[in-house]
Order: structure tokens, then sequence, then C-alpha cells
């Protein structure tokens, strides 16, 4: 079982910048890929940004040059930097860990929240 422990959501200024962290149970430089995802009120859970075991990152077309996913190994913590933050941004951010087939694990979301 591996837990994840997000952190890092608020309330933040269109245009502004924050920082999601997402804290894993385990060692992540074993698992497959980690992500970021988030779900808006009335949509669909969408992909954010994944990053692989050997550190390749793929985003979604819509925050591609404004947001950057990370990983520190030491700390077993993936990170998502936030820059330019538009108000469609705002959601409940989620971490997700693909560890092997069978065993994805999520953790309990942050919020975001863009202003106008």
């Amino acid at each position: 079982q591996v837990q994840l422990v997000e952190s890092g959501g608020g309330l933040v200024q269109a245009g502004g910048s924050l920082r999601l962290s997402c804290a894993a149970s385990g060692s992540i430089a074993s698992f497959n890929q980690m992500g970021w995802y988030r779900q808006a009120p009335g949509k669909q859970r969408e992909l954010v940004a994944t990053i692989t075991g050997g550190g390749f990152r793929s985003y979604a077309d819509s925050v591609k040059g404004r947001f950057t996913i990370s990983r520190d190994s030491a700390k077993n913590t993936v990170y998502l930097q936030m820059n330019s933050l538009k108000p469609e941004d705002t959601a409940v951010y989620y971490c997700k860990a693909y560890v092997a087939i069978g065993r994805i694990y999520w953790g309990q979301g942050t919020q975001v929240t863009v202003s106008s």
C-alpha cells in the first residue's frame, strides 16, 4: 500500500504561482510513473502532467509552458510548479502513483482556486 499526501493548494490571483507537493510513503524512484490530475466542478478528472521512472515528462496542452512537474527521489516527493495561473486552472488537484501493473494509488486531493 502506498499513501500519497498532497499539499500546497490555496487561493491565488490570476497570473500568480503555486507549488503543489505530493509526498509518497514508498520509494518513488521505483515507481513506473507519477502524475498530477485535476477535476473541476461538473467536469471529469483530467491529466495535467506525468513523470516516468526514467524522468520523461509529459503535459496537457492546456498547461504546457506554464506548469512543471519534478521530483525529489531522496524525499519521495513529486512537485507541480504552476505559474501564470488562470481562473480555468481552478480545480481539485490529485496526485497519482502508478507503481506497477495493478497497483495505482491516488491522494486525497488539494484545492486550487484562481481568482480573476
